[in-house]
């Protein structure tokens, strides 16, 4: 049986985009072929779940009963992959509870994949984030995201500070999130359907639908070019899954 992977998608500011990031996670593990579930803890709402409602549980990771939902369930042989879209203000926090219930140190000893993608924001409060989270590192896969889906500018007044704060973590990766033209961010938005199904011109439930050719070519472009970060990374490799070969629709 496959070693379950945990991949927890956050960030301790609100606004920096990072539901988006889990989006194109899970577009890129169901292009690859890789079984994956979704945890989104914006509880009792919910966003991650609007996109992806098949495959998506609304949880409360601050209680113990819903914690029990994710992690007493992580060996079970299909999906290999749990994605946790982390709700805003709580990535610390979680980290914390994760590390309280023995999760980190079964990372730490090989018996769970755990990688954590950190959304970051364009202050000094992002960057002392780093210095937070980085304490619960030991054993994980850690990704520093740069998300410009906001037209976010990173640090370009003092790239020292940032480089400071940066290389102080060891085994850190940076990854870059580009920006989305944003009548076609718009457009998706409205539609509620995964990046992939846009692109696909399908409605939710695989329906064909009557999207702007123009708004779909910009999503796949940029799509195209997230998912070249996530093959840099090698993250089907991370996650432990040999994909059987990537489909542009689903």
């Amino acid at each position: 049986m496959a070693k379950p992977a945990v991949v927890v998608v956050g960030a301790d500011k609100g606004g920096v985009g990072k539901t988006t990031v889990s989006r194109t996670l899970l577009d890129y593990f169901s292009a690859n072929n890789v079984p994956t579930r979704a945890f989104d803890t914006e509880s009792p709402r919910g966003t991650l779940k609007r996109f992806h409602p098949d495959i998506t549980e609304i949880v409360d990771m601050t209680t113990t009963s819903d914690q029990m939902k994710i992690f007493d369930t992580l060996n079970a042989t299909s999906p290999s992959v749990t994605v946790i879209d982390v709700r805003a203000g709580l990535l610390s926090p979680a980290l914390a509870s994760l590390r309280d219930i023995g999760f980190l140190d079964a990372a730490k000893a090989g018996q769970i994949t755990f990688a954590v993608f950190h959304i970051l924001g364009p202050s000094i409060a992002s960057l002392d984030e780093i210095a937070e989270t980085a304490g619960f590192m030991t054993g994980a896969k850690y990704f520093l995201v740069k998300n410009f889906i906001n037209d976010t500018q990173f640090f370009q007044w003092d790239q020292a500070t940032y480089n400071s704060y940066f290389h102080r973590i060891k085994d850190a990766t940076e990854l870059t999130i580009p920006k989305l033209n944003e009548m076609a961010y718009e457009q998706v938005e409205v539609s509620s359907v995964p990046f992939l199904k846009f692109v696909a011109n399908k409605g939710i439930n695989d329906e064909a639908a009557n999207y702007s050719f123009v708004l779909r070519g910009y999503v796949r472009h940029w799509l195209a070019n997230v998912w070249s970060e996530f093959d840099r990374i090698h993250l089907t490799d991370i996650v432990g899954s040999k994909p059987s070969g990537r489909s542009s629709e689903k």
